[in-house]
Parts: C-alpha cells; structure tokens; sequence
C-alpha cells in the first residue's frame, strides 16, 4: 500500500512538470497563481507595440503610418515569473477599443491573480490596412460583395495581433513573463482572431507581404517568432479566419497540436450563429486536440454575465487554463 501510495505521488509530480526541450530533460513546473484577487493592479496605457500602414484606398500608394498600440495590467509587488494573456476586443472588424469593459474585467480579474494581463488595439475596416493579393483575389470569387470589405479587413487585424503577441516574446523579461504560459483570449472578432493565433503557425498572417510592399513590418519584431500558445479563450467567436486562410493558401492548420480552447456560446447568437461554435467544437474532435464546450442556453451575442454551473465565465476561463497548463494554483 505504501508503495502504491508513493506511485501516485510521483504520478502527481510528474503530471505538472514540463520538459526542457533543449536538454530532454523533466523539470518540475513551479508557475503559480491565485485563487482569489491578491494583488492590487498598475495599468500602462498606450504602450506602442508596432506600426501598420493605412491607405487611401485598399493597397494604394497613398498611405499613412499607424502606431498600434495595447494596454498593460501587471500585478504589483510580484517579482516572480509570471503567465501571460493577451486579450482581443471585438467589434466586427470594423469598431471595438482596447477600452471594452468587458475586456478591461477580464484584464483585471487575471492581473489580480498573477497574471500580466494585455489588451491590444488592431486597425480596422475603416484603416484600410494592406492585404495581400491572394486575400483580394479570393474574397472576389467567394465572398458575396456585402462582406468583402470586412472580410479582407481580417488580415491586417490577424496581423496586427500576431505582432502583438512577437512584442510580447521581445518584452517578456521587461514585465517579468515566462513565455511558457501564454494564453489568448477575445469576444466575437476579438475571438475569431483569438481563435486564429493558436491554431495557425506563427509565420502566418505575417510573411504574405514583403517589406517593399508594407516597410512597416520591420516595426513588428520579426525575429521573436519562438512561442507556443498554450490555450485559447474563445468567446462567441469562430474559426472563420483559420478556414479562410486555410483555402486561400492550401494549408491544413487543424491539428492535434493546436492549442487547448474553451469555447463559449450562445446558442440564440444572431451574430456569429452557434453553429460555428460547433463546427470548431467537430474540428477538434476529429483532430483530438483539447477543448471544452460551454453552450449558454437562450442566449444571444455578448452574454458576458452568462452562468455555468454556478461560475462566472472568468471563472471558467480561470479554470481552463490552470488545468490545461498545469498551473499550481495557491
């Protein structure tokens, strides 16, 4: 018995360690968070993490810089290494703020319990930014005319938050991140690109257009391109992004490898129809990577109050991605 006794114990121990791939070995995994808000919350705002090009007309010669720029919410008064999350408003492609309250609660009830929490703006339809001819091409024989404009609006804002998420890689000793743990997360649009960072590969929505074409990817942190994100909240969003990109360049992005996502869904959602919900939920399944469904019964777009089981749905999110990264919660 004692023996069995110290089998599951090591069992235990070994079910939260990683492996350092450099040396093949096993190392214990010592990330912890919170169980509850501990630490009080310091934002930094407007903090540029890139620029992106606005023009004219779609592609034109005519065009301006944009700087692209998130919001921090880093918890005070801790100096360990800490998990990260960067998190996505949403808006159609064509409105939303890093403001978004719903987002700004999120950023907050993470940053309190450890987390360094980023809330990140994208350009948007009306920014007109650069999209890549294969994009335009596509979008003309297979997107209905109504929807081209936000559609193709999807690439510059896919772009955008993976230069996001490369400034994050770059800067990760300046707040204190080990980037072993980085979570993504968004509502509707913000979920679409979410949704997009953790299953495509992190040259996608990046090496389409040359420098000549668009000089300010050189801004983007080209060379922090070295991460993995290891879970996925997906609030009333859909995997149309990773599709299209999917069809337009003959990739498969769908693996087993694609990270582990919680998926939250209204199931009378007119915007983004909960059938989509379902079709991410069937892709995962043939594929065998992780997820987890939550259905919110009767309800429709946005339902950031929705109640699970008794939890709130930060609450669900905070479960997630403990459970999926192995994080000792204290």
């Amino acid at each position: 018995m004692k023996h069995l006794i110290k089998m599951l114990m090591l069992l235990a121990v070994l079910s939260s360690c990683k492996k350092d791939e450099t040396t093949d070995t096993i190392i214990p995994n010592t990330m912890t968070v919170k169980s509850s808000p501990t630490y009080a919350v310091a934002v930094e705002q407007n903090v540029k993490y890139c620029e992106g090009l606005s023009h004219q007309t779609l592609n034109s010669t005519s065009y301006s810089i944009m700087d692209l720029k998130l919001d921090v919410y880093k918890p005070e008064n801790n100096t360990k290494k800490k998990p990260a999350i960067l998190l996505i408003h949403g808006g159609g492609f064509s409105g939303g703020d890093k403001s978004d309250v719903n987002i700004v609660n999120l950023a907050n009830y993470f940053a309190s319990k450890g987390w360094v929490a980023f809330s990140i703006n994208y350009r948007l339809q009306g920014n007109k930014g650069t999209v890549p001819t294969e994009w335009i091409q596509y979008a003309q024989n297979s997107v209905p005319l109504s929807d081209q404009s936000q559609f193709l609006a999807m690439y510059p804002a896919h772009r955008d938050a993976k230069a996001a998420l490369r400034w994050l890689i770059a800067n990760a000793n300046q707040y204190n991140i080990d980037t072993n743990y980085i979570t993504v997360g968004g509502g509707s649009a913000g979920a679409i690109i979410a949704t997009t960072l953790g299953i495509t590969k992190t040259i996608d929505f990046t090496n389409e257009i040359s420098l000549s074409n668009d000089p300010s990817l050189a801004t983007t942190n080209l060379n922090s391109n070295n991460y993995t994100i290891k879970t996925i909240l997906d609030f009333w969003g859909s995997g149309v992004a990773v599709t299209a990109n999917n069809n337009i360049y003959k990739y498969n992005r769908f693996d087993p490898t694609d990270a582990p996502i919680m998926i939250s869904h209204g199931t009378n959602d007119p915007t983004v129809a909960y059938s989509e919900a379902l079709a991410l939920k069937d892709i995962y399944t043939s594929t065998g990577a992780k997820y987890v469904l939550y259905t919110l019964e009767n309800r429709g777009h946005g339902p950031w109050d929705a109640i699970v089981n008794g939890k709130k749905l930060e609450e669900l999110s905070f479960d997630f991605i403990v459970e999926q990264q192995k994080i000792i919660v204290e």
